[in-house]
């Protein structure tokens, strides 16, 4: 068994005091080799010295002794849909619900009060007849890696909400977190590409709701899939967390 310490950030949050599930699911799955599953258990707490444990290939994050989230290798057998061209993306973000109404609006990944570079500012459009999502993004410099291309922990950050506006509850006072966010990278994306980022819905069981989500290359290919499970939960039960 082997341990190190991992920190998030302030600026990566999802609700105010939380990190962002997409990021920190990104995080974990970089010290997993290939397609990996990561499900949360708690919200990941912000500015503070989390523990890795790392054994038999799965890895486990906790704050002190509490289990935030575990992580292992897991085949993903999902294509997404055709997404559509960047420029109807364009204009489905300009109806994007979180621009009236956003629970947490300073979301690392989709919160209307980021900007460029300090959040990925994915606003994914309406549904679509098919219940897809889709929103234009073109990823800041501050996302990269050495090598110029978009580090992998930020494709799963965009993976995450887009996937969550899809199956988001329509009811006043509904709100979803996310469970488990399981994703494979195929390809990657260089800052000032244009990609779309796509979400659609997977089905229902109760209180679970399911969603698949994908990040497309200015060329038209899948670069990041993933599967979601969101948990329907009541708002202000977790409106702080």
């Amino acid at each position: 068994m082997s341990s190190g310490l991992l920190r998030i950030a302030s600026r990566y949050c999802g609700p105010p005091r939380s990190g962002n599930g997409g990021y920190v699911c990104g995080r974990m799955a970089d010290y997993i080799d290939g397609p990996a599953a990561v499900r949360l258990k708690a919200p990941p707490p912000l500015d503070t010295d989390l523990r890795i444990e790392q054994s038999d290939g799965d890895v486990r994050l906790y704050a002190g002794d509490a289990s935030i989230a575990e992580a292992r290798r897991a085949a993903l057998e999902l294509e997404p849909p055709a997404a559509p061209p960047f420029a109807e993306a364009e204009a489905s973000a300009r109806s994007y619900p979180g621009l009236a109404r956003h629970s947490f609006p300073r979301c690392f990944t989709c919160g209307p009060q980021r900007t460029p570079g300090d959040g990925l500012c994915i606003f994914p459009g309406p549904p679509a007849d098919d219940g897809m999502v889709a929103a234009p993004w073109i990823p800041h410099a501050a996302f990269a890696n050495g090598d110029g291309r978009v580090r992998n922990r930020y494709l799963w950050a965009a993976l995450d909400c887009t996937g969550g506006w899809a199956v988001i509850p329509q009811q006043p006072g509904r709100a979803i977190l996310l469970g488990e966010l399981c994703a494979r990278i195929d390809g990657a994306v260089a800052p000032d590409e244009r990609c779309v980022v796509i979400g659609w819905p997977l089905g229902i069981d109760g209180r679970k709701r399911f969603a698949g989500s994908a990040v497309i290359s200015a060329s038209g290919r899948p670069v990041a899939v993933a599967r979601a499970t969101w948990i329907e939960v009541e708002e202000k039960a977790f409106a702080e967390a």
